[in-house]
């Protein structure tokens, strides 16, 4: 479990699995900019029976409010296989949660984590150029844009460029204050 000052990341529990699943199939609530693939529920299921969406190079941790409830979830995993870092995907699942400042304190506490416990020297986001939302997160985490991926995501029945950004280890982060580098 990691906990900030506004939220609290947390392993997916049994009793999570209705509500994460509504949130994986309400395709409205996902937003024009998170990728529509869906699985089936046994899928689901299965995926959360055999590894509880926690594995060495990969996971998912809810995002849980003060208020105990669900906000959304954060997941990381291996972009390419041969490349030495992880990527960040989050989602909030209702409109009530935004603003708040709960995915910026997610992705922070994340990556204070991955970069404590993990070998992986970057951590990527990659976020569609209208994505004003995603954008302001990765500046105030300290991520620099690295460029345009053209037509590297298939979404709204077309392909639409995105944007690469990256932390390295090395790199400061805002929220540790002193914007010292890491040696």
């Amino acid at each position: 479990m990691l906990e900030g000052r506004s939220v609290t990341l947390r392993q997916v529990r049994e009793a999570d699995l209705d509500t994460l699943y509504d949130a994986h199939t309400n395709i409205r609530n996902r937003g024009a900019y998170f990728p529509l693939g869906v699985l089936s529920q046994t899928a689901f299921r299965r995926e959360f029976a055999d590894h509880g969406f926690w594995q060495k190079t990969e996971g998912v941790l809810v995002i849980e409010s003060t208020e105990r409830d669900i906000a959304g979830h954060i997941e990381f995993f291996h972009p390419v296989s041969y490349w030495d870092a992880f990527e960040l995907s989050y989602l909030l699942y209702d409109d009530q949660h935004a603003g708040r400042g709960y995915v910026t304190e997610a992705v922070q506490l994340l990556v204070d984590h991955l970069f404590s416990t993990k070998k992986e020297h970057r951590i990527h986001l990659v976020i569609a150029p209208g994505n004003g939302a995603s954008r302001r997160i990765a500046e105030k985490c300290g991520f620099m844009l690295e460029g345009t991926l053209r037509g590297a995501f298939f979404n709204d029945g077309r392909n639409q460029d995105v944007l690469l950004y990256s932390l390295l280890r090395t790199d400061p982060r805002p929220w540790h204050g002193g914007g010292d580098r890491l040696e």
